[in-house]
């Protein structure tokens, strides 16, 4: 596996001095954020599409300090009911840079189309009941979000590049369920992008889950989320209050090693379970924590994955006899 990270983590850094600190911590990969529900502080997709020196310069600013590009990272909502449009212009903007820079993998969300058509807003379904939640995910599921996905499969497949779906909370694909349910419809041009802090705090073990996507994990996230008991015991796990509140909230997500009780045994459970289910690749660090200097958070990451992660193929076996 290979230390990576996604640069939003460093969003406060400007671009070569986010790259500076980033070899500073002998990390080799980075994840870029192009727009969509991050400000892109360090990519500019139009830009580097259009004028061949900038990116040049760009991809030069990279190699010259010993990282190369793992992934391009695009989060919104694509079939959002107002604003869609615009981020699936976005979204394929990306494909295409990621075709020129020769990166092979896009990493975004499902996206979250509304309830019914001449919806403003997009409508997360979590439970079977009332009845029209069967009506409402039918039309998102077979009108919207697999008609969807197969034109951009076919425009991904096409340029050489897969995409990564993130299972994420208010979105369409959610869980292992749903995301292999979208890869069946769409082909393996569609995988996961495993972030585990979601599945911690909608009540799924991720070491479970990475078995159950066996062969269809293109992407890693490292990142944590500690669940706070004092409040989950009393109000359960859904928590709809901002993420700078975070003495009050049923979870939040945190400096690596610190969600779990025995978190570098967890990590390095984890990490033995993604080899497991054929994934050997990137682990992106994602800094998330409010509560930590980003640098200082991902000083401190970058320590427990090193104790944890496998670098070398394994090579031991039983000897003959």
């Amino acid at each position: 596996m290979e230390l990576g990270i996604v640069t939003d983590s460093l969003a406060s850094l400007p671009f070569d001095e986010m790259l500076d600190t980033v070899a500073a911590q002998g990390i080799t990969a980075i994840e870029l954020p192009t727009g969509g529900w991050s400000s892109a502080p360090h990519c500019d997709v139009r830009s580097l599409l259009t004028d061949a020196a900038a990116r040049d310069r760009f991809v030069g600013a990279v190699t010259e300090r010993g990282l190369h590009i793992s992934a391009l990272n695009i989060n919104g909502n694509q079939l959002h009911p107002v604003i869609g449009a615009e981020i699936d212009a976005l979204v394929h903007a990306t494909v295409d840079l990621a075709a020129v820079l020769g990166v092979g993998t896009v990493v975004l969300m499902s996206g979250l189309p509304g309830g019914a058509p001449g919806d403003q807003a997009p409508n997360w379904v979590t439970t079977s009941w009332p009845p029209e939640t069967q009506t409402i995910l039918d039309y998102q599921w077979n009108e919207v979000a697999i008609p969807y996905w197969k034109e951009l499969g076919a425009y991904g497949r096409e340029r050489g590049v897969r995409f990564a779906v993130e299972m994420h909370g208010d979105q369409l694909v959610y869980n292992a369920a749903t995301l292999l349910r979208l890869r069946e419809a769409v082909g393996d041009v569609v995988g996961a992008n495993f972030d585990p802090s979601h599945p911690m705090w909608m009540g799924a073990d991720p070491c479970a889950m990475a078995g159950e996507l066996t062969g269809a994990i293109y992407n890693v996230h490292a990142k944590d989320t500690r669940i706070n008991g004092r409040i989950t015991d009393v109000n359960g796990l859904l928590d709809t209050q901002t993420v700078d509140r975070a003495a009050t909230r049923a979870w939040n997500y945190v400096t690596l090693g610190l969600g779990r009780v025995g978190g570098r045994q967890f990590w390095g459970q984890f990490l033995s379970d993604l080899r497991s289910a054929g994934y050997d690749g990137v682990l992106a660090i994602e800094h998330e924590d409010v509560l930590y200097d980003a640098v200082e958070g991902l000083t401190a990451t970058v320590g427990l994955l090193r104790e944890v992660m496998p670098v070398a193929p394994a090579s031991w076996k039983p000897q003959d006899v």
